[in-house]
């Protein structure tokens, strides 16, 4: 054997990525080149398995097209058209242009970031650090949970709830706004071994995914109802005699705006008022308010995707409040997980890591990471406050995965704004930038995290060299800080020594993390079987300040509320990722991509005939947003009128430049001021080949593809890889 191949132990490590699995992997080695991945079989929730797209990791680290050297840009904003320039005339640059708009106002640079990575270093530390002294502006981070966080931290107390290994005690499993074999896989194992052990699986979801096919039921009710169906379960296990009265009184907020409160409201809404809203049958609905008050144990999986809407924040509240109305916390399998990260509250120090006091008493304002379109186009004013005169962009892809696409992109094509991404491809959004700056990915690199689908810490150490120029996200903020002559306590930490850091001494098992990788956090092994809920009064709460007895909110995007526009754009759209996908991550991995074929549409068979349109077609959905064009699939995987475009691919990478969130909308969620993706009303009709479509298409209009696809054999294959 050469020297080049000799092998290595496999190194541990975890995966970064916005997935409630947080999977522990082992990296194997051969002359410094990462050769295989595997799931750590010894970590209790991994068990030895990963998932697709992240067993494919390596694929993406040593991607031909992967930047490696810091780049500047020579053509317009939008084009990719870049220059390779060196670290320290990049730095250089970045360093004089933030210090030169700070001087003005600090206020006018905006960090933009989301969870590319969740890594507690990599992530929000050195880049906290480092924008908390320059005293920038702050960025609400949105763009995912906070709805659901929100309604769970005022029903709990906290983001709490089940171990996940213990759904496999379960006899009933309600699967509630997940496609879990495709987002949530490791939790489907455990749901798998209940169903062999004889539990009975419902899916709630408006699209029939591969996991509602392997349920027992599934109610496909429209999107942002779920309030609603809530509403009517509480109505039967009133009627009927399902509560818990004990558990009830004795760990359920009492007194006028409590659970008398909530009982009124329940009644309002028999399973008949519902099933109207829910487009579901009454008979289904009493047929899972049964299973909810007769099967013990009874676990609810429920997850993001409910509260993508107008109402998702009381819906999140209404569910969260079931397994208390049966008492289901009782036994173990019995309760709900939406996340558990409100777990490692306690145990992981954020202000060790982010250092707020340098902020030195400033308070800048925020900017909604929703609302980015609006807020790249805003002038400055006394009430937003200056104009953003620069960005910097790192784990994240906003120009592909923010609401309301058109006027994202037209934000990102200010000439007078100065932007910095740091990134491991020259994505949507780094083809907008002025200096783009190589990253390492987690193969290369420290890190620690915790999870929100499990409760064992994480450690990352990295497997290999970091590939090229590319530098950590903690070092390229620790080098521009040096650049900015910010000399301050905290700034020369090294990226092991912020591991350290981020942990709280005697929360967890530090030389357990180090040695093996990962450690369990010390958390009830029942959560909630005898009350205990993190609220000042230990009992799950119905209200609080700031949040009324919970009710159905509509969508804002609805015949109910807006008649007009329904009649106009009578489609529902839901847009989930696709399952090779992770929101906009590997969507440039080939291997994934040609998984996935092309940009594609879901349509009921109804719903496509009375528009004239067959499977395969060419189709333009569009609203007062604009237009997306892709083929449309007939499918009864959406059900009648609801559409379903999967996401989140590339501006790039579709027809016309632009993807799906050309369609979606910026408006928030009623608590948590989070995103409403799924609170989108479409029209979809058959595309005409030669019309210029709509003047907002055109002006859309960048990189088309040719079209084609595999999903047409009559058509060109796809091949935009």
């Amino acid at each position: 054997m050469s020297a080049a191949a000799v092998a290595t132990a496999p190194v541990q490590g975890f995966c970064p990525h916005d997935c409630p699995d947080t999977c522990a992997w082992r990296v194997s080695v051969e002359g410094g080149r990462a050769v295989r991945m595997a799931g750590d079989p010894d970590h209790p929730t991994t068990q030895g398995a990963l998932c697709t797209k992240v067993s494919r990791y390596p694929e993406r680290t040593y991607h031909p097209e992967r930047v490696l050297t810091p780049l500047r840009r020579t053509g317009p904003k939008g084009a990719g058209r870049f220059e390779p320039i060196g670290w320290d005339e990049a730095l250089g640059l970045v360093a004089t242009k933030l210090r030169a708009i700070a001087a003005r106002d600090a206020q006018a640079i905006l960090p933009y970031s989301y969870a590319g990575t969740m890594g507690l270093v990599q992530g929000e530390g050195m880049a906290s650090r480092f924008f908390n002294r320059l005293g920038a502006s702050r960025l609400e981070r949105t763009i995912c949970s906070t709805a659901g966080g929100e309604a769970l931290t005022a029903t709990y107390g906290g983001k709490l709830g089940m171990h996940v290994q213990d759904f496999t005690a379960s006899r009933l499993v309600v699967i509630w706004g997940s496609h879990s074999i495709a987002s949530n896989l490791h939790f489907w194992t455990f749901a798998q071994q209940a169903k062999r052990a004889g539990a009975k699986l419902w899916a709630i979801d408006p699209r029939r995914t591969e996991t509602a096919d392997k349920c027992h039921r599934h109610l496909a009710l429209r999107p942002g109802s779920d309030g609603a169906l809530a509403l009517a379960l509480m109505h039967e296990l009133v009627v009927h005699g399902g509560v818990d009265e004990d558990y009830v009184a004795r760990h359920l907020q009492q007194g006028p705006d409590g659970w008398p409160a909530l009982r009124e409201r329940a009644l309002q809404w028999p399973p008949e008022r519902a099933a109207a809203v829910c487009g579901v049958p009454a008979d289904a609905i009493r047929e899972l308010a049964r299973d909810l008050a007769t099967t013990r144990p009874a676990g609810i999986r429920l997850n993001y995707g409910v509260q993508r809407n107008a109402g998702g924040g009381a819906a999140v509240r209404l569910i969260a409040l079931l397994p208390c109305l049966t008492g289901a916390w009782r036994e173990r399998g019995g309760g709900m997980l939406l996340s558990s990260s409100g777990w490692f509250a306690g145990a992981i120090d954020v202000d060790a890591l982010q250092r707020p006091d340098l902020l030195a008493g400033r308070s800048p304002r925020s900017v909604n990471m929703v609302s980015i379109g609006d807020a790249l186009l805003a002038e400055g004013s006394a009430a937003f406050g200056p104009r953003i005169e620069a960005l910097v962009v790192y784990d994240s892809n906003p120009v592909a995965v923010a609401p309301d696409g058109r006027r994202v992109a037209a934000g990102f094509a200010r000439e007078d704004l100065f932007t910095v991404v740091l990134e491991h491809f020259l994505t949507d959004t780094a083809d907008h930038a002025d200096i783009v700056l190589p990253a390492t990915t987690q193969l290369e690199h420290w890190d620690t995290q915790g999870a929100y689908g499990h409760t064992y810490a994480m450690l990352n150490r990295p497997a290999i060299a970091p590939l090229g120029q590319a530098r950590s996200n903690a070092r390229i903020f620790r080098d521009l800080a040096a650049r900015m002559g910010f000399d301050d306590p905290g700034f020369g930490d090294s990226d092991e020594a912020m591991v350290r850091q981020a942990w709280r001494p005697g929360r967890i098992d530090l030389d357990e993390l180090f040695a093996r990788g990962w450690t369990p956090l010390r958390v009830p092994p029942q959560p909630f079987a005898d009350g205990g809920f993190a609220t000042p009064d230990g009992r799950a709460r119905v209200s609080a300040p700031g949040y009324p007895v919970p009710d159905f909110v509509a969508n804002h995007e609805c015949a109910e509320r807006d008649p007009a526009l329904a009649a106009r754009f009578p489609l529902a759209m839901i847009s989930p990722p696709a399952r090779n996908f992770l929101n906009s991550t590997f969507v440039n991995v080939a291997s994934l991509r040609a998984a996935e074929r092309e940009p594609l549409v879901e349509i009921h068979p109804d719903d496509a005939a009375a528009r004239g349109i067959a499977d395969g077609a060419m189709v333009r959905i569009f609203n007062d947003r604009g237009v997306y064009r892709c083929r449309a699939e007939l499918s009864t995987r959406a059900r009648p009128g609801v559409v379903v475009a999967l996401g989140v691919w590339w501006r790039k990478f579709g027809r016309d430049g632009v993807n799906v969130n050309e369609l979606t909308s910026p408006r928030l969620t009623d608590i948590g001021r989070g995103p409403t993706f799924y609170d989108c009303l479409v029209e979809v009709e058959a595309d005409r080949p030669g019309e210029a479509g709509s003047a907002i298409a055109g002006a859309a209009a960048g990189s088309a593809v040719a079209e084609g696809g595999a999903r047409n054999p009559a058509a060109a294959a796809w091949r935009a890889v």
